[in-house]
């Protein structure tokens, strides 16, 4: 059995996730003070329309969130509404917010090895998601890391998505 340094070592720094409790206070000091642009308008997701998984059970949450591409990593942001989440937790713990996840990309074909090695090596799934430009496991790396460790295993379409993006 690895380390999940060696696992990750594997895998492109696909994201950083920011959990925040303002959104839109965010997105205007990321922009006007950072200059970071290119933040579009905060989308209303739901888990339930992803299927996003929270401890292996589909329950009612609610967020905002809104990402930009900026120096080769997609930093999102995540403001949560109602309901349950890893984002919901987070926030609980953190009421200022703060980096809450890492996100690695790799071929989906790879996803289930990867996936695989983080569970061998003892790390709980706290959510997953089966979309059809990826298929996501955030793994609970807090007292490793510091942070949730997001795996996206990106489908074809999902790589087309991505240069869109950019």
């Amino acid at each position: 059995m690895g380390s999940i340094n060696n696992t990750i070592a594997k895998l492109e720094l696909a994201q950083i996730g920011w959990v925040v409790p303002d959104i839109h206070t965010a997105v205007k000091f990321l922009s006007n003070v950072l200059g970071i642009a290119g933040f579009p308008a905060p989308e209303h997701v739901r888990a339930q329309d992803l299927n996003m998984s929270y401890y292996g059970k589909v329950v009612a949450g609610e967020w905002l969130t809104a990402q930009t591409y900026n120096g080769g990593t997609f930093i999102e942001l995540v403001q949560p509404l109602s309901g349950q989440s890893m984002f919901h937790d987070y926030l609980a713990q953190y009421p200022a917010g703060g980096t809450q996840h890492l996100a690695f990309r790799l071929p989906v074909s790879d996803f289930e090895r990867i996936t695989d090695e983080l569970r061998e090596q003892g790390y709980v799934v706290v959510s997953e998601v089966d979309h059809p430009i990826a298929r996501m496991a955030f793994f609970d790396t807090y007292k490793t890391l510091g942070v949730v460790t997001e795996i996206m295993g990106i489908t074809p379409e999902g790589w087309s998505a991505i240069e869109q993006m950019k």
